[in-house]
């Protein structure tokens, strides 16, 4: 049976869950992810001379991690207040907008990379001598805009609210403007995550048959481009999946005025997963980085197969 989220009791545990829950598991996230993102940054400009495709995407993921890792402790803050925004609307919407800009740049430069990396396997002619670090850049360009442009609602949607005398920041929208919120939410959710993992998995289905049937590859090389496939099924199984399906669900709830606590309950986790995904990509770009590779001891550095 599913609890309503409105119980006094339901609500103050929830309450109680997220105080000691949410406010390590964001500084922790936060440690793990401005010292990778920082650091793979720093490796990335300071010790790869030639920039192919792969460390293109890389280093834009990487950029649009840090930029909104920064405002963790700020969510952190919030939840230890017992759900209290003491920094103004301003930066209610800010954080609201950067979550979403990371969140959406991070699926479609995972994209990107997918892309990038079945050119390179299944397409290896075409890939050396059409894909130049020039069209990743344009290509990369083209996401920023992209991402930029379809956050703009969040700025409209997000704001403060007062509530058991303290201002809450939604994440979403006012009962009164959630329906509209909810169709964008979907839009979100199909555009933003479903239609890039159908391509990310059609890729990744042609990278995993040929290199499967490759008999001229080495263990090592095979293992590295598993190794790429394996990071990003699981940053769609427990980060960016299960937060769309969860996050439509708790609006849907929200809607019929009769919330389940189970769901709002899990969604409220998948907001903390979702977050995780910026301590995975780390172990993205060292697949495509000999800096990082070096640093991690990977033992791939030196052999032959095209990175791009």
């Amino acid at each position: 049976m599913c609890k309503s989220i409105n119980s006094t009791q339901g609500n103050m545990t929830f309450v109680d869950f997220q105080q000691a829950f949410l406010p390590p598991v964001y500084a922790i996230e936060f440690c793990v992810a401005f010292f990778g993102n920082s650091l793979a940054i720093w490796l990335l400009c300071t010790r790869e001379k030639v920039w192919h495709t792969g460390i293109v995407y890389s280093f834009n993921l990487a950029v649009s991690d840090l930029l909104y890792v920064l405002s963790l402790p700020l969510l952190a803050i919030y939840f230890v207040k017992g759900k209290d925004w003491t920094f103004g609307t301003a930066l209610c919407k800010i954080e609201r907008y950067l979550f979403t800009c990371n969140l959406y740049g991070s699926i479609f430069f995972i994209t990107c990379i997918s892309i990038n990396r079945y050119i390179g396997i299944v397409h290896p002619f075409y890939s050396h001598s059409k894909v130049q670090p020039k069209h990743a850049k344009m290509a990369s360009l083209a996401v920023w805009v992209l991402v930029i442009v379809i956050s703009i609602p969040v700025l409209v949607f997000s704001t403060t609210m007062p509530r058991n005398n303290k201002m809450e920041c939604l994440g979403s929208s006012t009962n009164e403007h959630l329906g509209t919120y909810l169709y964008y939410s979907i839009f979100l959710a199909v555009f933003g995550c479903g239609l890039p993992f159908l391509i990310t998995l059609v890729c990744y289905i042609a990278i995993f048959w040929t290199v499967f049937t490759n008999q001229n590859l080495t263990c090592l090389q095979k293992k590295k481009v598993y190794t790429i496939i394996v990071i990003v099924v699981l940053l769609y199984a427990i980060s960016f999946l299960p937060y769309h399906v969860l996050r439509n669900l708790n609006l849907k709830d929200r809607l019929s005025q009769q919330g389940c606590n189970s769901i709002f309950r899990a969604y409220q986790i998948t907001k903390g997963l979702v977050i995780l995904n910026m301590c995975i990509h780390p172990l993205l770009y060292a697949a495509v980085a000999d800096s990082l590779m070096l640093l991690c001891g990977n033992c791939w550095r030196n052999e032959p197969m095209d990175r791009k």
